[in-house]
């Protein structure tokens, strides 16, 4: 999913385990953060999520903040336990063919938090609704595995033949394209999420406020939104689940100064600072580990910058890569983000892929970068480098991104002796600027959603959604065609490497560096379950 937060740290990767720990039980590990929210045995706890949520529609959401929100308020069919294993969520039962091309779901017991029942035509309501293209959902391709789901979205087909389809209201029949493996991973993911479609179809901004058209069906309800300034959960006594929730409110407040956020945390005001929800100051990673109060965990996300191959002089293929390879990466992790997180040579993560490590092209070769500017230069026609149109790099507001983006520009200058321009503007106008287009070099993150490549590859498939790149190459995209239907692990697992292989040599992204997960965390507070995919989960925490 989109990440407009993370710039994160890590200690040195253990020999960087290639197998995703999927989930991490976290439990008291660290002093610091005083009593916090929950004082006195209280099962209250407060965090910082930085910025307003782009939507708290799951069919709408695509980013990191929102789906923070979503995944304590609503649920799936499916949820990812403590195990890092999808398990029964809003499906009580459910039943698969033998070609694992049609799955049958038996809701369970349910109700939405107006009293409402949850049914199997929420479900189908909720992604037909995504699905449908005048509704403009970004995320709208998590939904192709489904039968007609992408000719659906293309306007090629009616939604009404999408392959959903509410048998009664107990009974969810869902059809896909192909056999995926890992379809009860994806139920468990936002897009998936029901939306109540009596009140979706009565108020069609039923999600834009807090209030009685908000209703969700997770642990927790959101009972107030103090847009651009904080959100407040509370524990949903309806849930059907909820013997094993203990918090009673988490107060998710929007502060995107890092060193406000640690200070908040350090005066016991907040119980839970940096990653996933928030963000660290780098220049306090290096005392954070020193007093050993640091947690730090490697995860499946990449951090890149996109080039808008629709604007010149980003058309070019040569000067793409000229600007992707004059980046020295190692001096990023190990002088601005300090936590020692992975130079990204590749669009999909060690985690995932094991050789990504090394990647598809050396890093900071400014020798190679100058010699592929001249043969973009002469391709397009520039006598030299000022000749070249006005050239600004983009990234949403944050302390992280602007140092990381500061330090690309020196090196652009003295590399390729470029002059670049910085700007900056919130996460709201930010997403919207690059969904439209108005960008030439963007700062983006992309966090997995489940554990496979296809995930990171399939972002570039097609033009449009998450694609602002607006890059598109057909043998890229006939290779991830056959790699929904190859049901050799193998032999799949090769076809993608060689679309990503397309896709470095193309270089409509940059890679810069592989995510990890770094904060602190109140030393009462236990049991938030982290996601190898870099997500939290307050299900099953508690203030000791």
């Amino acid at each position: 999913m989109l990440n407009q937060l993370k710039n994160h740290k890590k200690h040195i990767f253990v020999a960087f385990s290639f197998v995703l720990a999927f989930t991490l039980l976290i439990a008291a590990c660290a002093p610091g953060g005083g009593d916090g929210g929950g004082a006195g045995g209280e099962q209250k706890i407060r965090v910082n999520i930085n910025t307003e949520p782009f939507s708290l529609n799951p069919g709408l959401a695509n980013d990191t903040t929102s789906g923070g929100v979503l995944l304590q308020t609503f649920e799936g069919l499916t949820r990812i336990g403590k195990d890092g294993e999808p398990e029964n969520a809003m499906a009580e039962e459910i039943e698969k063919s033998e070609d694992l091309k049609k799955y049958t779901f038996t809701i369970r017991d349910a109700t939405w938090s107006n009293g409402d029942k949850v049914t199997a035509q929420d479900f189908e309501y909720a992604w037909k609704w995504a699905l449908d293209p005048k509704n403009e959902a970004q995320y709208a391709y998590q939904l192709y595995y489904l039968k007609n789901g992408e000719s659906a979205n293309m306007g090629k087909a009616s939604v009404d033949e999408v392959g959903v389809k509410a048998v009664d209201e107990k009974t969810l029949e869902v059809t896909l394209e192909n056999p995926t493996p890992y379809f009860l991973e994806l139920t468990a993911f936002y897009t998936y999420f029901p939306v109540n479609s009596k009140i979706a179809k009565e108020n069609p901004n039923w999600y834009t406020d807090a209030g009685d058209n908000y209703t969700s069906n997770g642990p927790f309800v959101m009972t107030t939104w103090e847009h651009n300034d904080k959100i407040i959960l509370e524990k949903n006594k309806d849930y059907w689940d909820n013997e094993v929730v203990n918090l009673e409110q988490i107060e998710m407040i929007m502060v995107n100064d890092p060193n406000t956020e640690l200070s908040m945390f350090d005066n016991g005001e907040l119980d839970w600072a940096g990653s996933p929800m928030g963000t660290l100051p780098t220049e306090a990673i290096p005392s954070l580990k020193k007093e050993d109060r640091l947690n730090i965990e490697p995860i499946a996300g990449t951090y890149w910058y996109k080039f808008n191959t629709e604007k010149k002089p980003f058309n070019n293929v040569n000067i793409r890569k000229a600007f992707a390879y004059s980046i020295n990466r190692d001096a990023i992790v190990n002088n601005i983000t300090k936590g020692g997180q992975i130079p990204g040579m590749a669009a999909v993560p060690p985690t995932m892929i094991e050789e990504n490590e090394k990647g598809y092209f050396e890093d900071n070769n400014v020798s190679e970068a100058k010699k592929l500017l001249e043969k973009g230069l002469k391709e397009e026609g520039y006598g030299s480098v000022t000749d070249l149109p006005p050239i600004t790099l983009s990234y949403n507001t944050s302390e992280s991104h602007a140092k990381v983006a500061q330090a690309i520009q020196d090196m652009w200058k003295k590399n390729l002796g470029i002059d670049v321009k910085l700007s900056n503007a919130e996460w709201k106008v930010y997403i919207d600027k690059l969904h439209g287009g108005d960008y030439q070099i963007g700062r983006m993150g992309w966090l997995g959603d489940y554990n496979d490549p296809i995930n990171f590859l399939e972002l570039y498939k097609e033009k449009g959604g998450n694609n602002d790149t607006r890059w598109h190459n057909e043998e890229f995209a006939s290779l991830l065609e056959q790699s929904a239907t190859e049901t050799d692990e193998k032999a799949r697992l090769k076809l993608l490497k060689q679309a990503e292989e397309i896709l470095m040599d193309d270089m409509p992204i940059a890679p810069i560096y592989f995510y990890t997960n770094t904060w602190v965390q109140n030393e009462n507070l236990q049991d938030v379950v982290l996601s190898g995919l870099g997500d939290a989960q307050f299900k099953w925490a508690s203030m000791k």
